[in-house]
């Protein structure tokens, strides 16, 4: 009894030997981005918590980037027009590339397909509250949400067209930023953008955006992170009723009463749905075995050949495919060639799935 009762008293003074050097050797600040809290490290210690002091001499952290090392990564796109490649396109050029490389995800000028809406909205749909079934939502497209024209143009440039991206011209992203900023109505000094006009380096930051100044607090410049620490240390910026008190535990009102809504709401594009059936198939034969996994992880590229696919119905486009033989067309399946992922793009598929795939687009085209 007495040896369990010392090592109790022991573990109490090294507990409290341990809190007492916690206390001394983190000193807290409220200086933290959101206005939260940070500590100093200080005696193997950050607030109640040890951090590792073992000596890391001899781990090899890799070699210092090169120059042009560094100017490869650092590839980002500012607002301010750091970054922006030399070159130019017309709305014109862009209508034409758009057509042939953009509205099979994006439907026609922009309108929604498979993939988001781009264009179209009223910068005032912002505004819109969702208190009535018969009112519109908001439409958050390019024109109406954007602050910046420089986020769709580096979006271009990295990641479009899906299938391939990266392939465009500088020419031709500065095209396709001008028919959607022109399909959205955004004027450049002030002015219309006609079929003529031509957007450039040079006339870049003369892109008026309609939602410019509709974010906050203000990230871009010198000042961005100090406006990120004012914005959070005032809670009531994001809900909070006081600034004074930030609670963290038993922070339910216990006045607070359950309001249901009184009618639902089913004027929204798309429309809401609890539904989680999967579709009936329709009535007939039997279907392709291979049909379904085209539809999920192919059909995209292979519908049409606007993606630079053999599009599923032309028979001599398979024809030609085939003369590889089935062996390296299944292999340049599983593994990816030229524009087309691995799997295309769907990991999860097996090498059979894939396959079947292949035998059912084959079916299609003869």
């Amino acid at each position: 009894m007495f040896k369990c009762d010392r090592k109790f008293i022991a573990t109490s003074v090294v507990a409290l030997i341990l809190s007492t050097v916690s206390a001394v050797a983190s000193e807290a600040k409220q200086d933290a981005l959101d206005g939260g809290m940070t500590y100093t490290r200080d005696k193997g210690m950050y607030s109640d918590y040890y951090i590792n002091e073992q000596d890391t001499t001899g781990i090899n952290h890799g070699r210092v980037p090169t120059a042009n090392e560094i100017k490869a990564w650092d590839t980002d796109i500012m607002p301010d027009g750091t970054g922006l490649p030399e070159g130019e396109g017309s709305v014109e050029e862009g209508d034409e590339l758009y057509e042939a490389q953009c509205a099979m995800c994006h439907g026609d000028f922009g309108a929604g397909g498979s993939y988001p809406q781009l264009t179209g909205g009223e910068h005032k749909s912002l505004t819109y509250q969702r208190t009535a079934p018969d009112l519109p939502s908001p439409k958050k497209t390019i024109g109406t949400y954007w602050p910046q024209a420089s986020t769709l143009i580096w979006y271009i440039r990295d990641a479009m067209p899906y299938a391939h991206p990266k392939s465009l011209s500088d020419n031709e992203i500065y095209a396709l930023t001008a028919y959607l900023l022109a399909g959205n109505n955004v004027k450049v000094a002030g002015k219309e953008m006609d079929e003529e006009f031509v957007l450039s380096k040079k006339n870049f930051k003369d892109i008026e955006m309609l939602n410019k100044d509709g974010f906050y607090p203000k990230i871009d410049g010198k000042d961005g992170v100090e406006n990120m620490r004012k914005f959070f240390k005032n809670p009531t910026n994001f809900g909070s009723v006081s600034a004074k008190d930030r609670c963290m535990k038993d922070c339910k009102d216990d006045g607070a009463k359950l309001v249901r809504i009184a009618r639902e709401m089913t004027g929204v594009e798309p429309p809401y749905s609890t539904v989680r059936d999967w579709p009936k198939k329709k009535a007939g034969g039997a279907e392709h075995p291979g049909k379904a996994d085209y539809d999920k992880s192919c059909s995209l590229c292979h519908a049409s050949d606007n993606m630079g696919a053999p599009d599923v119905g032309n028979k001599d486009a398979w024809t030609k495919v085939m003369e590889k033989g089935m062996d390296t067309v299944l292999k340049n399946a599983i593994g990816g060639t030229g524009g087309m992922p691995p799997r295309g793009g769907n990991p999860d598929l097996t090498d059979d799935q894939i396959k079947v795939i292949i035998e059912y687009m084959l079916d299609k085209s003869k």
